[in-house]
């Protein structure tokens, strides 16, 4: 794992001043290709034998995931196969590119580039590196926990973005080992609330549609491996919408001066819009990735709009 870089845990005075916490924001967006999503997929990659490299990579994903793979690929000189949903992000498709990585745009969300992209390893033989539900991947992202309980060693509730839950999954198991009294609280967008909906008993199986801004969160299913792992050991769930994302995109665009993606902005929303209750007063938060795509921050600045918190943040 000396190919990912230790990201910063950092507190917001106005995050702070306004929620009434101690808030520490552990910086993915600075990761290496600008998600957490490199730890798992190095994590991976790093552990396949000779005979599964010569056969190459195949993955699916919604943007992230696959500039990691791209990168571990092109440092272990395997060739990389990526299946990505039609409508990623075009900074997200060109960063992966970039890593030398082929790419295959089909689909209109991850099941179905996954769906695709399983396909093709049937036919063509090659190791497939799978985004969340690979023992492999979680334990990488994992670190991330171990990164932020050394950083901040009395953290209360530590707060996760969830997609296919592999980032929460690993982090409750490394957080759960070593202090069973952090809550874990896991924060899904409401346009794509499955692994929140199976949670709260509201319903489970797969969504027959997603929508939102986080496209970095956008499954229709939770997670085979990853989902008994959230039930065991996730404390709670809540989910955040559009206009909450967008306006926390907003405000660390604004008073943070950094920039993060739907995704990345999700766990800090619920933070900022009061999602959470009250667990805890040492809160960590991770702020997922930063891959935005600039062409949409005129949208993101119209959604946050709706949100009518800006008058209480002087």
């Amino acid at each position: 794992m000396n190919s990912v870089h230790r990201t910063p845990l950092k507190q917001s005075a106005t995050l702070n001043r306004v929620t009434g916490r101690q808030v520490f924001l552990k910086m993915e967006n600075l990761q290496r290709t600008g998600s957490f999503k490199l730890r798992g997929a190095l994590n991976k990659i790093s552990s396949l034998t000779e005979e599964e490299s010569s056969r190459g990579i195949v993955c699916a994903s919604a943007g992230n995931h696959a500039q990691g793979v791209a990168l571990g690929a092109s440092q272990r000189g395997i060739p990389a196969k990526i299946f990505m949903p039609k409508r990623t992000p075009s900074a997200k498709v060109e960063a992966t590119k970039e890593y030398g990585a082929e790419i295959i745009l089909t689909g209109e969300t991850y099941q179905e580039s996954y769906k695709a992209a399983r396909e093709d390893m049937l036919a063509s033989g090659s190791t497939f590196v799978h985004a969340f539900d690979d023992p492999k991947v979680i334990a990488g992202q994992g670190t991330i926990a171990l990164e932020m309980m050394q950083q901040c060693q009395d953290l209360e509730v530590i707060v996760v973005p969830v997609g296919g839950g592999g980032l929460i999954a690993g982090m409750a198991t490394a957080i759960k080992a070593f202090n069973p009294s952090i809550k874990i609280i896991g924060v899904q967008s409401m346009g794509a609330p499955a692994t929140y909906n199976q949670f709260t008993g509201k319903n489970s199986g797969s969504l027959s549609q997603v929508h939102s801004i986080a496209d970095g969160i956008l499954v229709k299913e939770p997670g085979k491996l990853t989902y008994p792992i959230i039930e065991r050991l996730v404390d709670d769930m809540v989910t955040v919408n559009d206009e909450e994302i967008a306006y926390t995109i907003m405000f660390m665009l604004q008073r943070e001066k950094t920039l993060v993606e739907g995704a990345g902005a999700a766990a800090v929303a619920s933070i900022l819009c009061n999602k959470l209750g009250w667990h805890g007063r040492k809160v960590g938060c991770v702020v997922s990735g930063g891959n935005v795509d600039l062409n949409k921050l005129s949208l993101y600045k119209e959604l946050s709009k709706r949100i009518k918190l800006l008058q209480h943040i002087g």
